[in-house]
């Protein structure tokens, strides 16, 4: 590996991988060769992705038996109609149980690959190369896959750990200025969950990120890797500490699902989603007023928005966070925040609070 290359381990038993941080990643045939172990690769991209920076992998593929499969782009393709194309696509050219699928793009793409890995066959193996930075820090670590319903986001899913994980960091500066925003939701929410030193420089550095300075996003980007990374490996399945990751996401899916997806996209709903969370937390007691204006502060400098869309009603909010998968034996949970860094699952809120806090956004 060049000096460039960071190489972070999730460690999880005989199912561990690699995340390779640097430049210049998608043509390295090593990487590929080191963990593809079947001549036959399905690589899965959009219509905006392959255009960019489907050539490069393919370079680096050079000698596998490889067929693409290019999906439309967007927040509301990620469906099981959508997952067909996949499919249809392993069947026609006679892919055997030994295959490996590629994912090269955004959240979407690789949630929806991973999960035709999951299910092909009962399981095959798949690599990620995430191209936005949300997906970067968040949706190509741990392994979750899946699609939405209409009635609920992400609701049909399944674990399934990839063979590694290929950050090219040269991807974002090709990235619109508001999926950067969108990916920044997911890096702010590492230091609010539990790591304020982190917080902390981000609020120093928020500026140079959203220049798109490469060596503020390749510390960011591996600084939110290895925090997940932590995570992941304490509760791969999210029985207990994992669901610390969804901090402002039961708030962030609700808009998602209420607006329609791709209308907002998952970070905005996230962003917006933690300043609900934050303000909650303040009602409930558990927060102060200047940590709740530092958080607030920090995630508009990030060009997220910091409230929800008016366009939901309260009954229709309460309605679509009832549908979260933190719901257990029917009781609602929220990851909330005790102080900056120090987040906690809990059941036990005022649910009457939980609708004033609705209210007082409309």
């Amino acid at each position: 590996m060049s000096e460039e290359t960071r190489i972070l381990s999730v460690d999880l038993g005989d199912r561990s991988y690699p995340i390779y941080i640097g430049v210049d990643l998608l043509e390295r045939s090593d990487i590929y060769k080191n963990h593809i172990a079947s001549k036959q690769v399905l690589v899965v991209s959009n219509v905006t992705v392959a255009p960019l920076y489907l050539d490069k992998v393919l370079s680096g593929l050079s000698g596998f038996q490889v067929e693409t499969v290019i999906l439309p782009d967007g927040e509301e393709y990620k469906s099981i109609n959508t997952l067909d194309d996949i499919f249809t696509t392993l069947l026609e050219k006679r892919f055997d149980r030994g295959c490996t699928l590629v994912a090269l793009g955004g959240g979407v793409v690789g949630d929806m690959t991973g999960f035709a890995a999951a299910c092909y066959q009962r399981g095959v193996d798949f690599v990620q190369i995430p191209t936005t930075l949300l997906a970067q820090v968040d949706s190509s670590v741990g392994g979750k896959t899946g699609v939405n319903h209409a009635l609920g986001k992400n609701m049909i899913g399944a674990f399934h750990q990839p063979q590694c994980v290929i950050i090219d960091t040269a991807t974002l500066q090709t990235l619109e200025d508001r999926q950067l925003s969108a990916g920044i939701a997911e890096v702010i929410k590492y230091g609010l969950i539990n790591d304020p030193e982190f917080f902390e420089w981000l609020e120093d550095n928020m500026d140079h990120l959203m220049e798109k300075d490469p060596l503020t996003l390749s510390y960011a980007i591996e600084r939110s890797c290895f925090d997940k990374a932590e995570v992941v490996a304490a509760d791969e399945r999210e029985s207990g500490m994992r669901a610390l990751l969804n901090l402002g996401h039961t708030f962030g899916h609700a808009i998602e699902t209420g607006m329609g997806y791709g209308q907002w996209l998952h970070g905005e709903a996230v962003g917006a989603g933690m300043c609900m969370a934050a303000s909650y937390s303040k009602k409930l007691g558990w927060m102060d007023q200047l940590e709740v204006k530092r958080v607030i502060t920090l995630i508009k400098r990030a060009g997220l928005p910091i409230c929800p869309p008016e366009d939901i009603s309260v009954k229709q909010f309460l309605d679509l966070m009832a549908v979260d998968k933190k719901v257990k034996d029917g009781q609602l949970r929220l990851v909330l925040m005790k102080g900056i860094g120090k987040s906690l699952v809990t059941s036990e809120f005022d649910s009457k609070a939980l609708e004033e806090l609705l209210y007082e956004y409309h």
